[in-house]
Parts: C-alpha cells; sequence; structure tokens
C-alpha cells in the first residue's frame, strides 16, 4: 500500500491554516507545530470587563478567497463562517471639520466626495475603474502566481498584464500618482492610505498600488459574524476536518536539514520527519533561528520593513453616532507623519488614528450603550526604541486628536484599556522587529525582491505568510497558501515522475 507523503507546517496563521487544510485536500499527511496556545497568529480576540475586542486585523476584503478554500475542500462554508457586507467601507475625518463617508459603491462614493470636499466626481469614477483595470490585469499575476518560477513568465496571461503596466504605474510613487490625480487634499490623503494597507509609505511606494483601493470600494467591505476569530476559527475547524493534527504550545527548536534537503524538524528536543516543511513563521526568523543561514537571513533585511503598530484596546463608556465600523482621523501633515515613521522612526506628534468599532455591527461585543474601540496608529518597526515612553507619548497625542476632532473628553470616558506595540507584537506573532507586514512595498521593485514561497538552497523547505510573495493581510496570506502548496503539488509530481 502506497503511503502518503508527510507535511510540517511551522506556525497556525491564516496562511498555516490554509496551507495545511490544501495539502490535506492533495492527499499529505500534515501537522502543524504552533508554539502559542491557540491557531490564528495575529488574528486574536479577547475579553476584559464585558467588552470583547479583535487583537489583531480588522478589515476582511476578498472573502472569495476563503469561498474558495471551503470549495476545494468540499465544505459547504455556510457550516464554518458568514458574513456581510458593509455599505461604509471607512468613515473619514478631517481637522478642517469636513468628513467623509467612503461608500462601498463607485457612484455614492464619487458623489459624497463632490459633496463633502469638492472632488470632481468624474475624476474619482475614472481612478477606481482604472484601479480596477490594474487589478484585474496585473495583480492577477502578481497575486496568485511565483515571481521566482519561469513557468509565470511563461504564461500568456504576462503579456496582457505587461501591455496594461503604464509608466507611472512603476516609476512615480503612489502620492504623486494621486496627486496628479485629483483637485483635493481630502481625495488625495484618503487614496494614499492605501499605503498603509502593506505598511508602506505612499511617499515612496509604487502608483501600483493604486490597485488597492478596487477591493474596497469596487469589490466591497465585509464584516464576519463574530469578529475577526471567526475566520481563524473557520480555518481552523476545516483544517481538523481534513485530518490535519495541530501540537499547540510546541515551537519549531530548528529546520533539519541534510545535503540541500529538508528532513524535518525538532520539537520539544525530539525530531519529528516529514517529506516537506513549510514555514509560516517570519522569514528572516525562518533563516536566522531554524537554519542558521545567516547570510540569508540578512539578504531578507536589505529590504525595508514595513510599519508597525502601537494600539489601544479601550471599553468607551459612551456610544457615538457619529463614527462607524471603521474610522480614520487624518494627520494634517501626511508627509511628515511619514517622514517620522520610516526616516527618522520616531512617532509624530499629530498621528493618523483609526478606530475599529465591532460593536456598531454586533451589540454583544460591549455593554448597553458602550463601545469596544480598537485605537491603531502606525509607528515604525522597533529598532530598540524606548517603547514606554512612546506609548505614554502616543497616548497623549491620540486623546487630545480625538478630544480636538470630536468635541469631547475622551479619557474620562475609558473605562478599560490594554495596550499592544511593537515588542508585543514581534513576541506574540513572532513578526521581526514587530513589523505588520514583513517588507515595506517602499522600492519600485519590491515586489519582486519580496521573498519567494520555496526556498532556492533546499530542496522541500517553503514558505507562506505575511513577510514572503506575495505580501500581509488576510487576502493575500489565503493567496500565498495556494501559491505555495500549488509549487509543492508541482514539485512532488515531479518528484514522483522521476523516481518511476
Amino acid at each position: 500500500m502506497k503511503q502518503n507523503k508527510s507535511a510540517i507546517i511551522i506556525g497556525s496563521g491564516i496562511a498555516g491554516l490554509a496551507a495545511a487544510t490544501r495539502l490535506a485536500i492533495a492527499g499529505f499527511d500534515v501537522s502543524v507545530f504552533e508554539r502559542n496556545a491557540v491557531p490564528g497568529g495575529k488574528i486574536a480576540v479577547f475579553e476584559k470587563d464585558g467588552f470583547r475586542f479583535d487583537a489583531g486585523p480588522s478589515l476582511l476584503t476578498q472573502p472569495q478567497n476563503i469561498e474558495e478554500l471551503f470549495a476545494d475542500a468540499g465544505e459547504a462554508i455556510k457550516d464554518y463562517f458568514n458574513y456581510k457586507n458593509v455599505d461604509i467601507a471607512c468613515r473619514y475625518f478631517f481637522e478642517n471639520g469636513k468628513s467623509v463617508n467612503a461608500y462601498t459603491n463607485a457612484e455614492a462614493f464619487a458623489e459624497e466626495l463632490e459633496k463633502q470636499v469638492g472632488e470632481q466626481k468624474s475624476l474619482v469614477i475614472d481612478y477606481l475603474e482604472d484601479s480596477k483595470k490594474i487589478y484585474n490585469n496585473i495583480g492577477s499575476i502578481f497575486l496568485n502566481y511565483s515571481l521566482h518560477k519561469r513557468s509565470t513568465w511563461l504564461n500568456k496571461r504576462v503579456f496582457t498584464a505587461f501591455r496594461a503596466v503604464k509608466f507611472p504605474y512603476v516609476f512615480k510613487s503612489l502620492d504623486a500618482y494621486n496627486t496628479k490625480h485629483f483637485k483635493t487634499k481630502e481625495a488625495g490623503q484618503i487614496f494614499n492610505r492605501f499605503a498603509t494597507y502593506n505598511g508602506s509609505n505612499p511617499y515612496k511606494a509604487p502608483a501600483m498600488l493604486s490597485l488597492i483601493p478596487h477591493l474596497e470600494m469596487n469589490e466591497g467591505t465585509y464584516y464576519p459574524e463574530g469578529g475577526m476569530i471567526s475566520i481563524t476559527n473557520a480555518l481552523y475547524q476545516l483544517a481538523l476536518k481534513k485530518g490535519v493534527q495541530f501540537n499547540f504550545n510546541s515551537p519549531v527548536q530548528r529546520i533539519i536539514n541534510s545535503e540541500g534537503k529538508v528532513q524535518g524538524v525538532v520539537v520539544n528536543n525530539q525530531n519529528v520527519y516529514g517529506d516537506a516543511v513549510v514555514s509560516n513563521a517570519d522569514v528572516y526568523f525562518t533563516y536566522k533561528n531554524l537554519l542558521n543561514f545567516e547570510g540569508k537571513a540578512r539578504k531578507v533585511l536589505k529590504q525595508e520593513r514595513s510599519s508597525s503598530a502601537v494600539i489601544f484596546y479601550w471599553g468607551m463608556g459612551k456610544s457615538f453616532s457619529n463614527l462607524g465600523l471603521h474610522n480614520i482621523f487624518f494627520s494634517q501633515q501626511y508627509q511628515e507623519e511619514f517622514s517620522h515613521i520610516f526616516k527618522f522612526k520616531k512617532l509624530y506628534s499629530d498621528p493618523t488614528v483609526y478606530i475599529n468599532i465591532t460593536s456598531k455591527e454586533e451589540a454583544g461585543h460591549a455593554p448597553a450603550g458602550k463601545e469596544n474601540w480598537f485605537v491603531m496608529i502606525n509607528v515604525p518597526a522597533n529598532t530598540g526604541q524606548n517603547w514606554e515612553e512612546l506609548v505614554a507619548e502616543a497616548r497623549i497625542n491620540i486623546i487630545q486628536k480625538l478630544n480636538r476632532m470630536l468635541a469631547t473628553n475622551v479619557e474620562s470616558l475609558i473605562e478599560t484599556e490594554t495596550v499592544l506595540d511593537p515588542l508585543l507584537i514581534e513576541q506574540n506573532t513572532g513578526s521581526y522587529q514587530g513589523s505588520l507586514y514583513g517588507t515595506s512595498s517602499n522600492s519600485k521593485m519590491a515586489a519582486f525582491f519580496r521573498s519567494p514561497n520555496f526556498s532556492g538552497q533546499l530542496k522541500n523547505l517553503y514558505c507562506c505568510g505575511g513577510s514572503v510573495h506575495p505580501g500581509g493581510g488576510i487576502p493575500l496570506c489565503l493567496r500565498s497558501a495556494r501559491i505555495t502548496t500549488d509549487i509543492i503539488a508541482n514539485d512532488f509530481k515531479t518528484q514522483d515522475t522521476q523516481s518511476h
């Protein structure tokens, strides 16, 4: 009787969970080793004093990536996971008193921008149409295939994609592109913000990132019932159903390799052997700590790290009718803020503040008449700053800004508080320097320099997750899992053919 191939997954973040399920479907015996007590990586949840908080990512776009995984597994997604459309992607607030509801409908959003800030409606419609074209022509190649395999570049669709590449997409920054396109500062700032979706600087990152608004404004924004943790729970249950074995509180100490090939991992000082090893851990730590490949680890660091975050989880003793699920309070000097984050590695005194309030969608996440605020600002990755001082400084700056823009005493309403900073992000999730997305996209060729989904040095070693191609965030992590497992299936098919 032919024995199944075995696969070991290091880490049970979203990409690790999806990769485990995909390999199990493909006939592998799959074992996952997770250093924490629960699955999910950055997607976590906690409750405190009657308030429930999503601890990590808070935005759901492209739920079809999750649907596709369930369809491939032959399971009805409704038995595991439900979500609903959100009419307003985000509420934007400016220091000049103006505010904008970003409707998840291009026409309605364009009308809103014209009405609230005087932006020309046709310019917004044109921009979102271009965003859709870039996504469909270029994004479909970059986000669905390995950029490090010759077969990708021989695909006919690559020629279509290259025909769609305009000079500005590669050689202009996102800000330069947006400044030329829009008449108002407010519209430019709203569309610049999409660079932060992969931890980048809109004044450096390429205009290619203008494809990101398509996901939110054209395709839609969604809310998962039960909060973001329901994504983790659904993927975990699906993996269990497909026979994946999970080992929690089991940090991998080392990847075993010999003669250019991986053999397994060391866990709790025991050797665990497998035909393939997939690391969902940060690629820098994978090479540095698990393989002791110092040169390869240094190469990863040639790419600038993405931004990190300081997050305050506040239980608020009041409900705010002018706030929605997602809210942004913009800095007045946006470029200065990014200079502080990426150039000076400091916090800016007037930060852009993001507030996520899931009790707007599910009242049970906060006591009656109260709200659960996830309050986040972008900050530099940890390079040895005094985070105790910086967190205290950030708290003062955030409260002053919100007091001013909401015309209220925010601090007096805080009933409970928990804080997350880059040090804790690294400690909890193994993301080097606490950077949320591994490397940033602050260079023209960043997409090509991002680490591949397979090792060029060790046979049968693969990587998935936010620190490798195609990048961070839930949709890209799910795509990363698919790209990686497709490569594994192809490699093992080739190996089987050669062995016969």
